[in-house]
């Protein structure tokens, strides 16, 4: 991870932190938006790495509201430790819902958003068919999936940057 560190200094971001071994990284940039961001750092990780691995950017301010709107934190009833999220590089052209609906497990839920995915897996995300690739290739965008715990870590240490 401080490899991958550096690489983003390179770039000249500042406040670079990463998160555990999660490939997650918190950083300061410039004004660029974050698609233009992700190409660039997308760029430099294939540079300094050699291979292409796909980024997400997303703002303080968009992450915020992705997880202020996962549907699930509605329902005390729902342990927050089976929640999930799949960021989503771009908002899907179409999504086919009955396909998908089709892959949950028992007590499985699913709810869909502009940008994410919100993912309800009571008998654990491993077990789920729901998973990141599959999701991926039915919404025909790039995706990456994070438990809640480490979505809200990612926030706390991106506000504690600013």
């Amino acid at each position: 991870m401080d490899t991958l560190r550096k690489s983003y200094e390179n770039l000249g971001f500042r406040s670079v932190t990463t998160y555990v071994q999660s490939g997650n990284v918190v950083f300061t940039g410039n004004k660029a938006k974050p698609d233009e961001l992700a190409q660039t750092i997308t760029r430099q990780i294939e540079k300094d790495f050699g291979f292409d691995v796909p980024v997400i950017v997303l703002t303080i301010d968009n992450l915020k509201q992705i997880i202020d709107s996962n549907p699930f934190l509605k329902d005390s009833g729902k342990d927050k430790t089976f929640l999930h999220v799949t960021f989503l590089s771009s908002k899907p052209q179409k999504i086919d819902f009955k396909t998908i609906e089709e892959k949950k497990l028992s007590g499985e839920e699913i709810s869909f958003a502009d940008n994410a995915v919100y993912l309800y897996c009571p008998n654990g995300y491993g077990k789920s068919k729901l998973s990141n690739s599959f999701l991926e290739t039915k919404l025909k965008v790039g995706a990456t999936t994070r438990n809640w715990k480490t979505t809200n870590e990612l926030l706390k240490i991106a506000q504690e940057t600013t």
